[in-house]
C-alpha cells in the first residue's frame, strides 16, 4: 500500500489558509522563556526556531556542544517536559484549543505536511506551530510508514476509524480501477457512516484520501490505486491510455497524439503514439488507425481472427449476423467482411445460407 505524494488535497487548502486566532511565533517565545539558555537554544536549534528556520539533527547540535547525539536528545526531551510543566503552558492553553479545534474542522486526522501548509506559508512560522504540536499534550502525531503519511490527531478513536477505513477502501479497488473522485468519496463515507455527522462530507473525505499513500487520484481526476499506470502516468502509453479512456470510444492514433498533447500539456509527435498504441496490449487496433481499450471487449486480431472467434461463440450465423457483430468489434466496411467469408480455409457456407467455421 505505497505510493506518491497527493498534490490535489495540499493544493486545496492553501488555496483557503486558516487564520489564527494566536501569534505563534509569540506563544512559542513565552513558552520557552523560563527554560535554562542551553535548554532553550537546543529547542531552537531542533525545531527550527530562530533566525535560521531549518532545523538541526541531534548530530549537528552534539557537535556545537561537543556532546552526544543522545545527550541532546536527553536535553531536548527534558525541555519539552519541563515546558509541559511549566506556568506558561497552561496560560497558553487557549491557542494550544484552537489548534485542536482547527485540527477537528479538518477531519479530526491530518496531513502534517497539509496542515502546516494550511496554517501558513512561512517556514518559520510552519516550525512554530510544529513545535506547539509537538510539545501539545493533546496532541497526537503518527510517523509516516508504508501506508500512510506523518499525521496529527486528537482523538485515538476517530483516528483508529479513519485509518481502518482508508485501508478497507484501498483493498476493495482491483489493481487496474479507476474511479471519479465523487464516486471514490462516496466509498470512503460510507466507511465511516456511524462517524459524527460533522466530519462527512466531500471536503474531509478528500483530506482523509490525501492520507493514504495506496491511492491516489491521476491528472484526469480519477481515483485508484497509486501504483497503477492508470493513475501514475509515466510514458506515452499511460497517457494514451488515459486520453482513450475520457474520450469514451476508438481514436485514431492522431487525434490520441493531439488529446496527449491537449490534456496533459505533453508534446506528443504522431509516429511515436502510433508505436506505443502497437506495442501495449491494453490497445486493439479497430479499424485503419482507430484504437479501442481491450477492456471494453475488444478482441486482437485482424478481421478473419473475429470472425473465427464469434463463430466459436455463436455457432452459424447468417452473413447479415456476422457483418452486424464484426462491425461491433471494429471499424471496417461491410464488404471487406464478406470477403474474409470467402476464404474456404477458415469458413463454409451451409446449405442453409449460413457460415461456420471450416
Amino acid at each position: 500500500m505505497t505510493g506518491g505524494t497527493n498534490s490535489a488535497t495540499t493544493k486545496n487548502l492553501r488555496q483557503d489558509m486558516a487564520t489564527l486566532s494566536f501569534k505563534p511565533k509569540a506563544v512559542v517565545k513565552r513558552l520557552l522563556t523560563s527554560l535554562p539558555t542551553r535548554a532553550r537554544d537546543v529547542l531552537i536549534r531542533r525545531y527550527g526556531l530562530g533566525e535560521n528556520a531549518k532545523p538541526m539533527t541531534l548530530e549537528a547540535i552534539g557537535g556545537e556542544y561537543n556532546i552526544t547525539r543522545e545527550r541532546v536528545r536527553q536535553i531536548e526531551n527534558h525541555a519539552l517536559d519541563s515546558v509541559r510543566g511549566g506556568a506558561g503552558y497552561k496560560a497558553e492553553q487557549d491557542a494550544f484549543d484552537s489548534l485542536s479545534s482547527l485540527i477537528d474542522t479538518l477531519g479530526g486526522l491530518v496531513s502534517e505536511e497539509e496542515f502546516l501548509a494550511y496554517v501558513s506559508s512561512d517556514p518559520s512560522t510552519q516550525n512554530h506551530i510544529n513545535f506547539m504540536l509537538t510539545v501539545g499534550e493533546q496532541f497526537s502525531r503518527e510517523k509516516e510508514d508504508e501506508s500512510f503519511r506523518h499525521r496529527w490527531y486528537v482523538s485515538k478513536e476517530l483516528s483508529k476509524k479513519i485509518h481502518s477505513s482508508l485501508k478497507t477502501l484501498y483493498e476493495s479497488l482491483s489493481d487496474e480501477e479507476l474511479i471519479p473522485e465523487s464516486e471514490m468519496v462516496s466509498k470512503l463515507l460510507d466507511e465511516v457512516e456511524d462517524l459524527n455527522e460533522r466530519y462527512k462530507n466531500e471536503e474531509i473525505a478528500k483530506r482523509w484520501l490525501g492520507l493514504c499513500k495506496g491511492v491516489a487520484c491521476n491528472p484526469l481526476g480519477e481515483w485508484g490505486k497509486a501504483d497503477s499506470p492508470n493513475v501514475r502516468a509515466k510514458g506515452m502509453r499511460d497517457y494514451a491510455y488515459l486520453a482513450i479512456k475520457r474520450h469514451g470510444s476508438p481514436m485514431h492514433f492522431t487525434e490520441v497524439a493531439k488529446a496527449i498533447t491537449e490534456l496533459f500539456q505533453k508534446k506528443a509527435h504522431v509516429a511515436t503514439t502510433h508505436n506505443e498504441l502497437i506495442k501495449d496490449k491494453r490497445f486493439v487496433l479497430v479499424g485503419r488507425g482507430l484504437y479501442a481499450l481491450k477492456e471494453w471487449g475488444y478482441n486482437a486480431g485482424i478481421v478473419k481472427d473475429v470472425i473465427k472467434e464469434i463463430l466459436k461463440k455463436s455457432g452459424p450465423l447468417t452473413r447479415d449476423e456476422i457483418i452486424g457483430k464484426v462491425k461491433k468489434e471494429r471499424y471496417v466496411k461491410d464488404n471487406t467482411i464478406v470477403v474474409n467469408l470467402q476464404d474456404s480455409r477458415y469458413f463454409k457456407r451451409r446449405s442453409d445460407g449460413k457460415y461456420a467455421l471450416a
